[in-house]
Protein backbone atom coordinates (compact mmCIF):
# COMPACT_ATOMS: atom_id res chain seq x y z
CA UNK A 1 0.00 0.00 0.00
CA UNK A 2 1.43 3.29 -0.85
CA UNK A 3 2.70 5.47 2.27
CA UNK A 4 0.51 8.56 0.71
CA UNK A 5 -2.62 5.80 1.30
CA UNK A 6 -1.84 5.33 4.32
CA UNK A 7 -1.04 8.08 5.61
CA UNK A 8 -4.57 9.54 5.01
CA UNK A 9 -5.99 6.40 6.45
CA UNK A 10 -3.86 7.63 9.86
CA UNK A 11 -5.56 10.77 9.27
CA UNK A 12 -8.93 9.55 9.45
CA UNK A 13 -8.71 7.35 11.74
CA UNK A 14 -7.03 9.56 14.48
CA UNK A 15 -9.42 12.42 13.56
CA UNK A 16 -12.37 9.62 14.49
CA UNK A 17 -10.43 9.01 17.63
CA UNK A 18 -10.63 12.49 18.94
CA UNK A 19 -13.84 13.44 17.38
CA UNK A 20 -15.14 10.32 19.29
CA UNK A 21 -13.67 10.40 22.28
CA UNK A 22 -12.45 13.74 23.36
CA UNK A 23 -16.09 14.57 22.05
CA UNK A 24 -18.06 11.93 23.95
CA UNK A 25 -16.01 13.95 27.00
CA UNK A 26 -16.94 17.86 25.73
CA UNK A 27 -20.53 17.17 24.98
CA UNK A 28 -21.91 14.27 26.41
CA UNK A 29 -20.20 12.95 29.72
CA UNK A 30 -22.12 15.65 31.73
CA UNK A 31 -25.21 16.35 29.50
CA UNK A 32 -28.26 17.39 32.14
CA UNK A 33 -29.49 14.05 33.14
CA UNK A 34 -28.20 11.35 30.83
CA UNK A 35 -24.81 12.29 30.85
CA UNK A 36 -22.41 9.20 29.62
CA UNK A 37 -20.03 9.67 32.65
CA UNK A 38 -16.60 8.43 32.76
CA UNK A 39 -17.67 5.19 32.25
CA UNK A 40 -19.11 6.49 28.42
CA UNK A 41 -16.16 8.05 27.64
CA UNK A 42 -13.60 5.40 28.55
CA UNK A 43 -15.91 3.32 26.35
CA UNK A 44 -15.87 5.75 23.70
CA UNK A 45 -12.32 5.95 23.24
CA UNK A 46 -12.18 2.59 22.90
CA UNK A 47 -15.01 2.16 20.52
CA UNK A 48 -13.15 4.46 18.02
CA UNK A 49 -10.38 2.27 17.86
CA UNK A 50 -12.12 -0.70 17.50
CA UNK A 51 -14.06 0.73 14.79
CA UNK A 52 -11.37 2.29 13.38
CA UNK A 53 -9.45 -1.25 13.33
CA UNK A 54 -11.72 -2.66 11.01
CA UNK A 55 -11.81 0.27 8.75
CA UNK A 56 -8.66 0.77 8.06
CA UNK A 57 -6.19 -1.89 10.13
CA UNK A 58 -5.51 -3.42 7.35
CA UNK A 59 -4.75 -0.48 5.27
CA UNK A 60 -2.36 1.73 7.52
CA UNK A 61 -1.87 -1.04 10.51
CA UNK A 62 -4.49 1.75 12.16
CA UNK A 63 -1.81 3.39 14.96
CA UNK A 64 -3.75 6.90 15.39
CA UNK A 65 -1.15 7.46 17.87
CA UNK A 66 2.59 7.97 17.75
CA UNK A 67 3.82 6.19 20.67
CA UNK A 68 1.67 3.20 19.23
CA UNK A 69 3.86 3.95 16.07
CA UNK A 70 6.93 4.31 17.55
CA UNK A 71 6.60 1.08 20.16
CA UNK A 72 5.77 -0.88 16.99
CA UNK A 73 9.57 0.81 15.96
CA UNK A 74 10.63 -0.53 18.75
CA UNK A 75 9.61 -3.94 18.41
CA UNK A 76 10.24 -4.30 15.20
CA UNK A 77 7.23 -4.23 13.35
CA UNK A 78 7.60 -1.05 11.37
CA UNK A 79 10.79 0.96 9.45
CA UNK A 80 12.06 3.71 11.21
CA UNK A 81 11.87 5.68 7.77
CA UNK A 82 8.25 6.28 8.19
CA UNK A 83 7.96 7.39 11.61
CA UNK A 84 7.91 11.03 10.84
CA UNK A 85 5.10 10.54 8.20
CA UNK A 86 2.46 8.38 10.33
CA UNK A 87 2.99 11.39 13.29
CA UNK A 88 2.67 13.88 10.88
CA UNK A 89 -0.71 12.42 9.54
CA UNK A 90 -1.72 11.64 12.94
CA UNK A 91 -1.35 14.79 14.52
CA UNK A 92 -3.00 16.80 11.59
CA UNK A 93 -6.05 14.31 11.72
CA UNK A 94 -6.11 15.15 15.64
CA UNK A 95 -6.09 19.40 15.17
CA UNK A 96 -8.47 18.66 12.73
CA UNK A 97 -11.01 16.97 14.65
CA UNK A 98 -9.99 19.22 17.36
CA UNK A 99 -11.43 21.88 15.07
CA UNK A 100 -14.52 20.56 14.29
CA UNK A 101 -15.01 19.89 18.02
CA UNK A 102 -14.60 23.61 18.69
CA UNK A 103 -17.25 24.35 16.08
CA UNK A 104 -19.99 21.63 16.89
CA UNK A 105 -19.27 22.78 21.43
CA UNK A 106 -19.10 26.38 20.67
CA UNK A 107 -22.49 26.15 19.43
CA UNK A 108 -24.06 26.28 22.58
CA UNK A 109 -24.68 29.53 25.28
CA UNK A 110 -21.97 29.55 27.57
CA UNK A 111 -19.03 27.68 26.18
CA UNK A 112 -16.20 27.96 27.59
CA UNK A 113 -12.76 26.63 26.10
CA UNK A 114 -10.87 27.52 28.95
CA UNK A 115 -12.81 24.97 30.85
CA UNK A 116 -10.44 22.62 29.79
CA UNK A 117 -12.23 21.13 26.33
CA UNK A 118 -10.65 17.65 27.42
CA UNK A 119 -7.18 18.44 27.57
CA UNK A 120 -4.48 16.95 29.28
CA UNK A 121 -3.13 18.12 32.52
CA UNK A 122 -1.14 17.14 36.29
CA UNK A 123 -1.28 19.06 39.34
CA UNK A 124 -3.79 21.33 39.80
CA UNK A 125 -5.43 20.73 36.18
CA UNK A 126 -5.56 17.04 36.74
CA UNK A 127 -9.79 16.31 36.84
CA UNK A 128 -8.17 14.31 40.50
CA UNK A 129 -6.01 17.08 41.47
CA UNK A 130 -2.75 14.46 40.84
CA UNK A 131 1.05 15.29 40.70
CA UNK A 132 3.27 15.57 37.99
CA UNK A 133 5.33 12.20 39.15
CA UNK A 134 1.72 10.43 38.97
CA UNK A 135 1.19 11.25 35.70
CA UNK A 136 4.41 10.69 34.23
CA UNK A 137 3.93 7.32 36.14
CA UNK A 138 0.49 6.53 34.71
CA UNK A 139 0.82 7.67 31.08
CA UNK A 140 4.13 5.82 30.76
CA UNK A 141 2.96 2.38 32.64
CA UNK A 142 0.12 2.20 30.73
CA UNK A 143 1.12 3.38 27.82
CA UNK A 144 3.39 0.57 27.80
CA UNK A 145 0.90 -2.18 28.34
CA UNK A 146 -1.25 -0.45 25.29
CA UNK A 147 1.81 -1.61 23.66
CA UNK A 148 1.71 -4.83 25.16
CA UNK A 149 -1.66 -5.64 24.21
CA UNK A 150 -1.40 -4.43 20.70
CA UNK A 151 1.75 -6.21 19.73
CA UNK A 152 0.06 -10.05 21.26
CA UNK A 153 -3.13 -9.53 19.74
CA UNK A 154 -1.60 -8.70 16.46
CA UNK A 155 0.98 -11.87 16.93
CA UNK A 156 0.76 -14.41 14.02
CA UNK A 157 0.05 -16.79 16.56
CA UNK A 158 -2.66 -14.77 18.20
CA UNK A 159 -6.53 -16.01 16.93
CA UNK A 160 -7.25 -14.27 14.10
CA UNK A 161 -9.36 -11.19 13.55
CA UNK A 162 -9.77 -10.57 17.31
CA UNK A 163 -6.92 -7.99 17.66
CA UNK A 164 -9.22 -4.82 17.64
CA UNK A 165 -11.44 -5.83 20.45
CA UNK A 166 -8.33 -6.44 22.66
CA UNK A 167 -7.56 -3.37 21.90
CA UNK A 168 -10.35 -1.04 22.22
CA UNK A 169 -11.22 -2.54 25.06
CA UNK A 170 -7.67 -1.89 26.27
CA UNK A 171 -8.24 1.47 25.71
CA UNK A 172 -11.01 1.15 27.55
CA UNK A 173 -9.82 0.12 30.49
CA UNK A 174 -6.67 2.52 30.42
CA UNK A 175 -9.24 5.32 30.53
CA UNK A 176 -11.36 3.88 33.29
CA UNK A 177 -7.49 3.88 35.35
CA UNK A 178 -6.15 7.17 34.25
CA UNK A 179 -9.40 9.59 33.75
CA UNK A 180 -8.99 11.19 36.91
CA UNK A 181 -5.29 11.21 37.03
CA UNK A 182 -4.30 13.10 33.85
CA UNK A 183 -8.04 12.94 31.66
CA UNK A 184 -5.97 10.01 29.59
CA UNK A 185 -3.40 10.69 26.74
CA UNK A 186 -1.17 7.80 26.03
CA UNK A 187 -0.99 9.46 22.47
CA UNK A 188 0.64 12.70 22.21
CA UNK A 189 -1.37 13.52 19.02
CA UNK A 190 -4.65 13.53 21.12
CA UNK A 191 -3.21 15.86 23.70
CA UNK A 192 -1.73 18.13 21.12
CA UNK A 193 -4.83 18.97 19.04
CA UNK A 194 -7.13 19.57 22.72
CA UNK A 195 -4.09 21.87 23.81
CA UNK A 196 -3.85 24.29 21.09
CA UNK A 197 -7.33 25.27 21.46
CA UNK A 198 -7.36 25.25 25.51
CA UNK A 199 -3.91 27.08 25.24
CA UNK A 200 -1.99 28.89 28.38
CA UNK A 201 -1.86 25.68 30.82
CA UNK A 202 -2.83 22.89 28.46
CA UNK A 203 0.26 24.09 25.85
CA UNK A 204 2.62 24.91 29.15
CA UNK A 205 1.81 20.58 30.12
CA UNK A 206 1.83 19.32 26.63
CA UNK A 207 5.52 18.67 27.24
CA UNK A 208 4.26 15.91 29.82
CA UNK A 209 1.66 14.07 27.10
CA UNK A 210 4.44 13.62 24.27
CA UNK A 211 7.18 12.67 26.51
CA UNK A 212 5.05 10.26 28.96
CA UNK A 213 3.65 8.17 26.36
CA UNK A 214 6.29 7.93 23.95
CA UNK A 215 8.38 6.44 26.49
CA UNK A 216 6.21 3.56 27.06
CA UNK A 217 5.42 2.96 23.63
CA UNK A 218 8.89 2.58 23.22
CA UNK A 219 9.66 0.26 26.48
CA UNK A 220 6.23 -1.48 26.03
CA UNK A 221 7.77 -2.18 22.02
CA UNK A 222 11.27 -4.03 23.65
CA UNK A 223 9.40 -5.63 26.23
CA UNK A 224 6.85 -8.10 24.03
CA UNK A 225 9.89 -9.43 21.85
CA UNK A 226 11.53 -10.29 25.18
CA UNK A 227 8.39 -12.28 26.60
CA UNK A 228 7.24 -13.48 23.17
CA UNK A 229 10.44 -15.15 21.23
CA UNK A 230 10.07 -18.85 20.70
CA UNK A 231 13.80 -18.97 20.97
CA UNK A 232 15.51 -20.01 24.46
Amino acid sequence: MPLSKRMLAEFFGTFWLVLGGCGSAVLAAAFPDVGIGLLGVALAFGLTVLTMAYAIGHVSGCHLNPAVTLGLWTGKRFPARELLPYWVAQVIGAIIAAAVLYVIASGKAGFDVSAGFAANGYAVHSPGGYSLVAALVTEVVLTCFFLLVILGSTDRRAPAGFAPIAIGLCLTLIHLISIPVTNTSVNPARSTGQALFVGGWALEQLWLFWLAPLVGGAIGGIIYPLIASEQE
